[in-house]
């Protein structure tokens, strides 16, 4: 009875952690290996060495987070003619991962080498109203931490900015770092980007969607159809009444394997009217000839 309702409580933890979306998951269509990777909670120790050794502050709701499960893990596949094709995919560092993303240079390299820091450059910063926060710095102005490494499309990060030398950090937000060095804003705190998260359900290249250039179209083909009523297409894309398109896809055709299509039949009618248009000009060619 005990291990039964130890059980039942962990699931129900999980089922809290994941706000339900294993649920969703497993009931949608061609949807398979839905796997959530239950961990044990963060020692408080662990996160108070974390913020002596960083000089950061953890928030509130990610402290709380990290007391709960240290670190988040979840996968699923879809079915694709009779084969499972990993897709979704969200993952959260434990405290441990937790590392800052400009680390300082080793004592073996070389005093002139380049480093992310050479990126920043001085010039006017545009107001706030007109392109939305400030970026981070690749300098000391800001610290930064990896908080999932999205499967190598980017960088979700945890950004302290307007940092002192010496000095604890108290505000944080989440960023994008995409593979150009670009940065993009996403959530003003933790809580709302795990919720960004879990709406996206962990889709390919879903933080490229506050990009400029947006997800590939492969990206875009899979949120269509997992994800209709949070996907936002392009305006191309809209009806003229400006709607979007509704994906009339089914999926119960769409994951079948290939049927083997019959032979083509050949065509007699075809042949036979090329036979009787070549007797025709022979024909014609020796009614002429005895005119002549």
């Amino acid at each position: 009875m005990e291990e039964t309702k130890e059980g039942l409580t962990c699931k129900g933890v999980a089922e809290r952690l994941t706000l339900g979306i294993t649920r969703v998951l497993e009931s949608m269509p061609g949807v398979m290996d839905v796997r959530f990777v239950e961990r044990e909670p963060a020692e408080k120790r662990c996160l108070l060495s974390w913020e002596q050794k960083n000089t950061c502050v953890l928030p509130e709701d990610l402290r709380d987070f990290y007391l709960t499960t240290d670190g988040f893990t979840l996968t699923w596949s879809a079915k694709l003619e009779n084969e499972s094709v990993p897709l979704g995919c969200m993952v959260l560092n434990g405290v441990a991962n937790l590392r800052p993303l400009c680390q300082s240079s080793s004592v073996f390299s070389l005093p002139n080498a380049p480093s992310l820091a050479d990126l920043d450059w001085d010039e006017e910063q545009v107001e706030e109203s007109e392109r939305g926060p400030a970026e981070p710095h690749f300098d000391s102005r800001s610290r930064i931490f990896e908080l999932d490494p999205c499967s190598g499309n980017g960088k979700v990060c945890l950004v302290y900015k307007d940092c002192t030398k010496g000095v604890v950090a108290q505000k944080c937000e989440v960023w994008f770092l995409d593979r150009s060095l670009y940065w993009h804003y996403l959530t003003p705190s933790f809580t709302a980007y795990y919720r960004l998260m879990i709406t996206n359900l962990g889709l390919p290249e879903w933080q490229n969607a506050f990009t400029p250039y947006g997800p590939s179209p492969q990206a875009k083909q899979w949120a269509s159809l997992y994800q209709p009523l949070s996907f936002h297409c392009e305006p191309s894309m809209a009806d003229h009444a400006g709607e979007p398109p509704v994906n009339k896809l089914d999926p119960s055709k769409a994951f079948r394997g290939k049927a083997k299509l019959p032979a083509p039949k050949k065509k007699q009618s075809a042949q036979g009217g090329v036979g009787g248009t070549a007797k025709g000009q022979g024909s014609s060619g020796r009614h002429s000839g005895g005119r002549r």
